[in-house]
């Protein structure tokens, strides 16, 4: 079945060529062309998730290895294992999400009525193309492609959809991460000029023989960094909030559901198992960059008013107990790292679904303007949005907690060569930036959900039908997933335990 990876990507890069060719279409069927688009990958990744070997989960499978471009040697090499697996279904299932919120609430209309429609569903599917991809990819040079793919579309997502501070945020979003891509495609060059392949199941097999342990540490530093600013690590993060706050839901959702995975999914697939000796190297200095966007992010979050802003700072803390689990180069870290990376996207795009919507209704994200009261006026949002909290927040149970825990519990025990008193100053200092965590959102619940509710709007509604639609997969995923972890466990380990067999 080495067509489903082929047709994964071909379903929304087709119906994106369409919309350039197609004459004029009207707005409900462009609304219901991107639904019925995102749908069909939906039901592909469904297809593979169902057809997948769950008993070799280590092994890529689906593979499709043809050339690609002869003259340079360059391969079209796709296929999925356990790690890229969840990440593929999760981009799947986000943005058949988004397309859904855009087409059957009447009050997502303004985002089609606003400007240029067709651009809007073609600038979403090629993002879809770009996310995938990068899951899919088995060659460095293809990976690097896909990778840069997503960068212009969510671009314009930003600066033509977004907010009144959409160009600034978009002009920094592309250079950050522009700036980063070079740097990191200098470091690919590095693997490919020492080793002559950009096959990545080649060099992982490997171990990184052939490159010297200098050349190894330089390499996983430019990988590094452009992995880095995609992640966001402190202090590379500066883009992030500008880019939540402006722009609109549909990109913030993706955003932080599907693009900051793309960087911690680089140092699972590539940065760690390519280069052993650099990750050896680094991984201290990785964990202490971790830490401290672990509290930064914390304490930037108990200064916000605007609630956008604040999930948006959330994540750089949380991105930094996936930096943590890496750092520690041990099988419980890296897991956890990998489950942190999953549950984040479920329960971060269920934060902006929610932020965004509370925007609809009162106009604002202040959360001192919003007055407080949620629960009481519109009681079933409010409890939705304490739900999103208390799971961002690690309460056992729920998915957010799982990643969390392993990422400290491998700090307390990390790789052989790497000093265990460091990293045990590491897992106290993420173990308060958790409570710092737990902090800002109940602060947050105080400001929103309770007090005196303000006179409640005529136009103010409760959770609407494709809001609940919209939302209840991400309601249910967390609960599956904080329930029974395993079931995500049971898909990294394995292949986990062959990308650090390259580790000495």
């Amino acid at each position: 079945m080495g067509w489903l990876p082929v047709a994964l990507l071909a379903v929304p890069l087709l119906g994106a060529l369409g919309l350039v060719v197609l004459p004029h279409v009207l707005r409900p069927v462009l609304r219901a062309y991107g639904l019925v688009l995102s749908g069909v990958t939906l039901a592909l990744a469904a297809l593979l998730v169902a057809a997948f070997d769950y008993g070799r989960p280590a092994s890529p499978q689906f593979e499709l290895d043809v050339p690609w471009i002869p003259g340079l040697g360059l391969r079209l090499h796709l296929g999925i294992d356990g790690v890229s697996l969840p990440l593929v279904a999760l981009t799947a299932l986000l943005t058949f999400l988004c397309f859904g919120y855009l087409s059957w609430g009447r009050a997502r209309a303004g985002e089609f009525q606003r400007a240029r429609p067709r651009a809007l569903v073609f600038t979403l599917l090629v993002l879809e193309v770009g996310m995938i991809g990068t899951f899919l990819a088995l060659d460095l040079l293809l990976f690097f492609v896909f990778f840069e793919i997503v960068l212009v579309p969510m671009y314009f997502l930003i600066g033509i959809w977004g907010g009144e501070g959409r160009r600034a945020a978009s002009i920094k979003f592309i250079l950050y991460t522009l700036l980063g891509s070079v740097v990191m495609l200098l470091g690919l060059l590095l693997v490919w000029a020492q080793t002559g392949t950009l096959d990545i199941e080649a060099l992982v097999a490997a171990h990184g023989s052939g490159m010297a342990r200098s050349v190894q540490i330089l390499a996983f530093v430019a990988i590094g960094i452009g992995l880095a600013v995609k992640t966001p690590m402190w202090p590379l993060h500066t883009w992030l909030p500008d880019a939540h706050t402006e722009a609109p839901t549909t990109g913030s959702v993706l955003l932080a559901g599907v693009l900051l995975k793309m960087g911690t999914y680089g140092f699972a697939r590539i940065a760690i198992p390519v280069l052993p000796e650099g990750a050896l190297a680094v991984a201290p200095w990785l964990g202490a960059f971790a830490v401290v966007g672990i509290v930064y992010g914390a304490l930037a979050c108990l200064a916000q008013r605007d609630l956008k802003r604040m999930i948006a700072y959330s994540s750089v803390g949380h991105m930094g107990f996936v930096l943590l689990g890496f750092a520690t180069l041990t099988p419980t870290g890296i897991n956890g790292a990998l489950f942190a990376n999953v549950a984040h996207g479920l329960i971060t795009g269920l934060l902006f679904f929610l932020a965004g919507a509370i925007k609809d209704r009162y106009h604002t994200a202040d959360m001192t303007m919003l007055g407080g009261g949620l629960l009481a006026t519109l009681p079933r949002l409010g409890s939705v949005l304490t739900f999103a909290a208390i799971a961002s927040l690690g309460l056992p149970g729920l998915a957010g907690f799982w990643g969390e825990m392993l990422a400290l519990l491998g700090a307390f025990e990390p790789a052989d060569g790497l000093p265990r008193g460091l990293f045990l100053a590491y897992m106290v200092i993420g173990g308060l930036g958790a409570v710092l965590t737990a902090a800002y959102f109940l602060v947050m619940l105080s400001r929103v959900t309770h007090g005196r509710p303000p006179p409640l709007l005529a136009e103010h509604r409760d959770v609407r039908p494709y809001e609940l639609l919209a939302w209840t997969p991400l309601v249910a995923l967390i609960l599956l997933f904080g329930l029974w972890p395993g079931l995500l466990l049971s898909l990294t380990t394995p292949a986990v335990h062959t990308l650090l067999g390259a580790l000495p």
